[in-house]
């Protein structure tokens, strides 16, 4: 089982930059693609970004180019550098991990409890 826990969120101006992290529990991170997600308020969860355990990396096209995905395993974190911020990035932000990485919800069996990115204008 893995814990998950998100930290970096806060209120910034449009244009700053953020970084998100996502700490993970056990020593079985390494095995685990992660994926970040966020969810507007009225809104459906959507997916932002992913990284697999090879460290490929996948991309939403309204945050290709702004947002960058990592990992560190000797850490047991991955992060989420977002650069550019807009109005429109404003959500909660959720890292998540599974054993494939995918776009979809279900694909992931562990979560976080989220953590609250503002972009004012």
């Amino acid at each position: 089982q893995v814990q998950l826990v998100e930290s970096g969120g806060g209120l910034v101006q449009a244009g700053d930059s953020l970084r998100l992290a996502c700490a993970a529990s056990g020593r079985t991170f390494r095995m685990y693609d992660m994926g970040w997600f966020r969810q507007a308020p009225g809104k459906e969860r959507e997916f932002v970004a992913a990284i697999s355990s090879g460290e490929s990396t996948y991309y939403a096209d309204s945050v290709k180019g702004r947002f960058i995905t990592s990992r560190d395993n000797a850490k047991n974190t991955a992060y989420l550098q977002m650069n550019s911020l807009r109005p429109e990035d404003t959500a909660i932000y959720y890292c998540a991990a599974g054993p494939k990485v995918a776009m979809r919800i279900p694909a992931y069996a562990y979560w976080g409890q989220g953590t609250q990115v503002t972009v004012s204008s």
